[in-house]
C-alpha cells in the first residue's frame, strides 16, 4: 500500500514534528549553540572536487530548538537563511531570518508585526534589496515577509486565506512565485515583486501539494510535489501553469527543484520502499522530456537541490548509513560524488534541508539532533581542497 504523504490537515503540532524529523522539507533557491569546538578529521570526496572546509561546520546563532529550512546565496559574503527555533513548541517558536556577511551570521528583525512568523520554510534572493521568505503566521494565515539587511516586513497577500499552507517560494527581477496547497490540492500564487499596489494571482492544479519552486526566466519555471501517491510537477509559461509528464513512480514524491535555463532541470525527492525506508529520487529535465536518474546508494532521503549554471549540482539530504555526518551529492554531468560533513564525537543524526552554491562555496543547512531529542540548527561548508594537498580539518562549533 502506498503510504499517503503529510498534508495541511494533519493536525499542527504533528506537521511541525514532521518536519524537523525530515518528513517535510522546504524548498530551495539559488544561503547558537554552547561554548566548545569539536574538531574531526573531515573526508576527503573521491573525486577530490569538494571538501568540508575549515570551520566547515558551525551554526546560524538561534536560540535552542532551533532548526533552518533554507538557505539562498547572492554571493560568498551574502547569504540568507530562514527557519524556526523553539520548535517544539507549536504555539510559541519564532520564524527567524538569518544572515551570513562573510564572517558571521546575525539575525535579521521582521518589523511592525505583533502576531508574528511561526516556522519559515523558503526563502529567495532576488537582489540584495528584495529578499523573500514564506511559511506560516501565528494568526493562522501563511506568511510572506520582504526585506533586506534593514529588516523584513509582512506582505498581505489579500488573496490567502486561512487553511493555506506555503512550502517555496522563488524570485527573479520583477517576479516572485509561492508555492504549496490549499483544499488538498496544489496552490500556486505570483505577483510582479513589489509589496504596494501589487495584483496577486492565484491558482490551483491537481490533488496534492508543491514544496519546491524554480524559476529560469521572468515567465518560465518549475514547481515539484506530489499527488500523494506519486510525484508532481508544474511547469510556468506565458500562459500560466501546467501539469508536467512525469515518469510513473508509485510512492514517490519531489521537495525541491533547480532550473538552469528553459532546457535544462533537476528535481529531488524519494520514494517509499516496502520495507518502511525511502529510496532517492532525482529527476533530469533536458527540454523536452522528464528523466529519471540514478544516485548512488539504495536509501537516503533527498531534500534540497541547486546548481553553478555549468551543468554541476549538488544536493542536500540525509544518509541514514552515516546518520551523524553532513550529507551532500555532487554531479558533474558524468559522475556522482559523495561528500559528507565531519564525523563527530557524540550521538547525533544529521538532515541537511537545503544547499546554496555561491562562487567556489557550497553551503548547507539544517539540524542536528541529540540523544536527548534536542534540535541545533546546523550549517555546513564545502569548498575546493587546499592547494597544497594537505589534510582538512572541519570544526564543530557550539557557542
Amino acid at each position: 500500500m502506498t503510504r499517503r504523504l503529510i498534508r495541511r490537515a494533519v493536525p499542527l503540532c504533528v506537521l511541525s514534528a514532521g518536519l524537523l524529523a525530515g518528513l517535510l522539507p522546504r524548498a530551495t533557491s539559488v544561503a547558537h549553540a554552547h561554548a566548545g569546538t569539536v574538531r574531526a578529521q573531515a573526508e576527503r570526496s573521491p573525486s577530490g572536487d569538494e571538501v568540508a572546509q575549515d570551520a566547515g561546520s558551525s551554526t546560524g546563532r538561534l536560540r535552542p530548538d532551533g532548526s533552518l529550512s533554507d538557505v539562498a546565496g547572492l554571493s560568498a559574503k551574502d547569504v540568507w537563511a530562514v527557519g524556526q527555533q523553539n520548535a517544539w513548541d507549536f504555539w510559541r517558536n519564532q520564524g527567524i531570518i538569518t544572515h551570513w556577511d562573510g564572517s558571521s551570521w546575525s539575525e535579521v528583525p521582521i518589523r511592525g508585526d505583533a502576531t508574528g512568523a511561526g516556522h519559515l520554510r523558503s526563502v529567495a534572493a532576488s537582489s540584495a534589496g528584495e529578499i523573500w521568505a514564506v511559511g506560516d503566521g501565528h494568526d493562522g494565515l501563511p506568511y510572506v515577509a520582504k526585506g533586506s539587511r534593514e529588516g523584513f516586513d509582512r506582505v498581505g497577500v489579500p488573496q490567502l486565506r486561512v487553511g493555506d499552507w506555503l512550502g517555496g517560494v522563488a524570485a527573479s527581477s520583477g517576479r516572485v512565485v509561492a508555492v504549496g496547497s490549499r483544499d488538498g490540492k496544489a496552490f500556486l500564487m505570483s505577483s510582479s515583486g513589489a509589496t504596494k499596489g501589487t495584483t496577486w494571482k492565484t491558482g490551483q492544479g491537481p490533488e496534492g501539494a508543491m514544496y519546491g519552486v524554480a524559476l529560469a526566466g521572468r515567465s518560465d519555471g518549475w514547481a515539484v510535489g506530489d499527488t500523494g501517491s506519486g510525484p508532481l510537477a508544474m511547469r510556468l509559461t506565458g500562459s500560466g501553469w501546467k501539469q508536467a509528464d512525469l515518469p510513473e513512480i508509485k510512492g514517490g514524491f519531489l521537495r525541491d527543484v533547480y532550473a538552469d535555463g528553459r532546457k535544462s532541470a533537476v528535481a529531488v525527492g524519494g520514494v517509499y520502499r516496502s520495507d518502511g525506508g525511502i529510496a532517492p529520487l532525482v529527476l533530469s529535465w533536458d527540454g523536452r522530456h522528464w528523466k529519471r536518474m540514478t544516485p548512488p546508494g539504495r536509501r537516503a532521503e533527498l531534500y534540497g537541490v541547486t546548481g553553478d549554471g555549468d551543468g554541476v549540482f549538488w544536493i542536500s539530504g540525509y544518509d541514514p548509513r552515516h546518520g551523524a555526518e553532513g550529507f551532500l551529492l555532487r554531479y558533474d554531468g558524468s559522475r556522482w560524488t559523495t561528500l559528507r560533513g565531519p564525523a563527530p564525537a557524540e550521538d547525533r543524526t544529521v538532515r541537511l534541508q537545503a544547499v546554496a552554491h555561491v562562487g567556489d562555496l557550497t553551503l548547507a543547512v539544517g539540524h542536528t539532533l541529540d540523544d536527548k531529542g534536542r534540535y541545533t540548527d546546523l550549517v555546513e561548508r564545502f569548498g575546493p581542497p587546499p592547494a597544497d594537498g594537505g589534510t582538512v580539518k572541519a570544526a564543530s562549533e557550539a557557542e
